[in-house]
């Protein structure tokens, strides 16, 4: 079907209105959503009305982070299970003052690193690490979070049992 000047007058009035391409080739009729973004380009027609969007979501502000055994939403944790939270800990400090460099890291040391790189004061935990992992107690709990493949698998235990079997091995 080609377009004739009754249905350019329309196009043109629909495209003023805020109807989308798709819109206004379902109310033509013989014309794909290409098509009458291909005229409207051609006639040059720039200006129209927005359609009305959704009003954005406010943002909730950040909860403290803590590990534990999480609950269904709305549920609280039973209060026989404490909820593990993690202290924000400070690098250790050697006889001379200073802190866990590159440098001065060995394989029995935790290597997280605690600040901004860029910054003179960075260094790392250096506290025992546990169990020939790279990281002490505290900061595998942070580091090693469960994989969403693992949450997936369905296995004889529940997520409950599985979770608390986690978290007391640590």
């Amino acid at each position: 079907m080609g377009w004739s000047e009754e249905r350019v007058a329309l196009l043109r009035k629909l495209w003023a209105e805020g109807l989308s391409a798709s819109q206004i080739a379902k109310q033509l009729g013989g014309v794909t959503r290409n098509a009458v973004i291909g005229k409207v380009h051609r006639l040059g027609l720039a200006g129209r009305a927005t359609p009305s969007r959704p009003a954005k979501r406010p943002v909730r502000p950040a909860r403290p982070r803590t590990l534990g055994p999480s609950a269904p939403r709305g549920l609280r944790p039973p209060s026989s299970v404490p909820l593990v939270v993690i202290p924000d800990l400070e690098p250790v400090k050697f006889e001379d003052g200073k802190a866990a460099s590159v440098l001065t890291l060995n394989e029995s040391m935790c290597k997280y690193p605690i600040g901004d790189p860029t910054d003179a004061d960075f260094a790392f935990c250096g506290r025992s690490s546990f169990d020939k992992h790279p990281y002490c107690q505290d900061h595998a709990r942070l580091a090693y979070q469960p994989s969403q493949a693992r949450k997936r698998r369905t296995s004889g235990e529940p997520d409950e049992l599985r979770r608390m079997m986690r978290l007391a091995a640590m």
